[in-house]
């Protein structure tokens, strides 16, 4: 009955990790060339100081997307200040995302499992072995052995 609880466990556990893991986005990022250089901005929103309360901290519920990646949101930057907008070039890319890298780490962790898996399995046999032998010999007491 443990093994079963114990399976039961592990596929909730799972199932929890994957609806935690699909639920994340990943980050986009805004690549601003001027002059030449160019300068990646995270589109992710920014934390900014509320005018009525200065000690408040809150956080724009608005989060850019690639659309906002543009050459006016490149201007409003410092590294772009005083350039044409003609010589002002965006691309919006996105890292990976949680999905993507719970994918590698799952895969990662099966890999090692297995290979440690793989190391033990000569003494665990043995150990097995054993444990079978002492199960199936068990001696009479008080009778002769032929």
């Amino acid at each position: 009955m443990n093994r079963r609880f114990f399976w039961i466990l592990l596929l909730f556990s799972f199932l929890a990790f994957i609806s935690s893991v699909s639920a994340a986005s990943p980050t986009s990022f805004c690549r601003c060339t001027c002059r030449g250089n160019s300068t990646i901005v995270a589109l992710d929103s920014p934390v900014s100081q509320s005018p009525a309360h200065p000690g408040l901290l809150t956080v724009r519920a608005a989060k850019k997307t690639c659309n906002d990646c543009n050459r006016q949101f490149c201007l409003s930057y410092s590294f772009c200040k005083g350039e044409k907008e003609d010589n002002v070039f965006t691309t919006c890319f996105q890292r990976d995302s949680a999905k993507d890298q719970a994918v590698v780490f799952i895969f990662i962790f099966a890999t090692v499992g297995l290979l440690i898996y793989a190391t033990v399995r000569p003494w665990i046999d043995q150990w097995a072995e054993r444990v079978r032998e002492r199960r199936s010999y068990i001696p009479v007491s008080g009778q002769p052995a032929h």
